[in-house]
């Protein structure tokens, strides 16, 4: 049974029986000094082993945290339900940064009926500076978005006229930077703006892209949502630009 995630911040004398889960995955059961678990540690691509068990069942010294915390922390947004602002946990070295993105194991969210959902197709699109994109959604389908280089600023309005949050709208800063990954719910229209001078946006979805028919869209400036954009003249598509208003 995994029992935490251990780091060592430098090497130190000691030997311990351990069982150690390494960045493949592979268990490494045997005496483990101190010395050679700083050195797995250092050479792994996640810069940390996971500790199974140990002779005392004691984790060994270092910082320990829970498996379900360790890659991600999700956040509830007070003003539309089931949105959740997610931060993934960055692992930094001497050679870059390493940072999960997604699992099935961590990344566990339930529908409005309970059910699990499941993301089932992933795309990507290429901006350059000030191109808006959306705001588009339906009533089925989840997002899971982020920013995979550069920075947007992404927009989600609350389109389920069956709740009081209906046409509630947040904006969110995204970036390469930050790694902050945005869960809109079915229901939910987003969109987003480019700030950089050229950005790559991916998105998960829970349904099969079915076309532009299937779904709705909601005008970048509609005064009936209010949304704030720190731009006045964007690059928007023929569909975007034409979106009709929710109230003449």
């Amino acid at each position: 049974m995994l029992r935490g995630i251990i780091q060592i911040p430098r090497p130190e004398s000691g030997t311990r029986e351990s069982t150690v889960v390494v960045a493949s995955g592979e268990a490494v059961s045997r005496p483990i000094s101190r010395k050679w678990l700083y050195t797995l540690v250092r050479d792994s691509i996640w810069g940390v082993a996971c500790v199974v068990s140990d002779r005392d069942r004691q984790p060994m010294r270092g910082m320990v945290e829970s498996w379900s915390t360790r890659f991600m922390n999700a956040t509830e947004s007070s003003q539309i339900p089931g949105l959740r602002v997610i931060r993934p946990r960055v692992f930094h070295d001497f050679r870059g940064e390493y940072v999960e993105t997604f699992s099935e194991r961590n990344y566990r969210f339930e529908d409005g009926s309970g059910k699990t959902v499941q993301f089932v197709e992933d795309d990507v699109s290429i901006s350059r500076h000030r191109t808006l994109r959306g705001l588009h959604g339906d009533s089925k389908t989840w997002k899971l978005i982020q920013c995979l280089s550069g920075e947007i600023l992404v927009a989600v309005v609350d389109m389920r006229q069956d709740l009081p949050s209906y046409l509630a709208w947040e904006t969110f800063a995204v970036n390469e930077k930050n790694r902050v990954q945005i869960l809109v719910p079915a229901g939910c229209a987003n969109g987003h703006l480019c700030l950089s001078e050229r950005c790559i946006f991916s998105y998960k979805q829970s349904q099969y892209y079915q076309g532009t028919e299937t779904q709705f869209t909601v005008r970048w400036d509609d005064p009936a949502v209010g949304i704030w954009w720190p731009i006045k003249d964007p690059i928007l598509s023929e569909r975007d630009s034409a979106a009709p208003l929710l109230r003449k």
